[in-house]
């Protein structure tokens, strides 16, 4: 989360036409304008793929994805963006802010250095109040790493970590599973010895 802007309190109305003249994305929390930082190319591929893979398993189910575009709203004065969510049935909101769901099951954020803390710390503690969330995923971008939290029928989060390509990621909540390699196609990873290991064309396993 970035830098609150230079006003202190913003109206939800005053948030919601700002956003609409805004080139970049801003979180809203009781009163209060945070920037969210930009991604990097590697980050748009692999939201990129996400989302298609989504869309695709998720075919003749009632169950439809939404891209980094739809608002998420945490309660009725907060409201934020993930790089992907997944709304079954017909998309719920609060009449203070009708554009952003307040009924996600899936939710799904590609993590970068500047975010990771925010994603796994205070951002899934809001995203837990929602009644309709069953199941958060984090995608690492800089090496192949997905971790699923599964929220259990009697509330406790169960956790599962992909870490091979060859895996398929099980979201047990919609009842699917996406082949890990297709969520990182083109996706060049870091390496520490420095050389070059792409998903598309593995030539290089990097040792982490």
């Amino acid at each position: 989360m970035g830098e609150p802007a230079v006003k202190s309190t913003f109206t939800i109305g005053e948030y919601l036409e700002r956003e609409k003249a805004s080139l970049v994305k801003h979180e809203y929390h009781e009163g209060e304008i945070f920037a969210m930082a930009g991604g990097t190319p590697r980050h748009s591929i692999i939201i990129s793929n996400v989302g298609g893979e989504l869309r695709s398993a998720l075919k003749g189910k009632s169950c439809i994805a939404h891209s980094s575009e739809t608002q998420i709203a945490t309660s009725r004065r907060r409201f934020v963006y993930a790089d992907s969510l997944v709304i079954c049935g017909p998309f719920m909101s609060f009449e203070e802010n009708p554009l952003a769901a307040s009924n996600p099951v899936v939710i799904v954020e590609v993590l970068s250095e500047s975010t990771s803390a925010y994603d796994r710390g205070t951002k899934f503690m809001r995203y837990r109040q929602i009644p309709s969330f069953r199941e958060y995923v984090l995608i690492e971008q800089r090496f192949p790493q997905v971790e699923v939290f599964f929220k259990t029928e009697s509330g406790l989060w169960n956790i599962s970590s992909y870490e091979d390509l060859s895996d398929e990621v099980e979201l047990q909540s919609l009842d699917i599973r996406i082949p890990m390699s297709e969520l990182y196609v083109n996706t060049e990873f870091d390496a520490p010895s420095g050389e070059v290991w792409y998903a598309k064309n593995p030539v290089l396993r990097p040792e982490f």
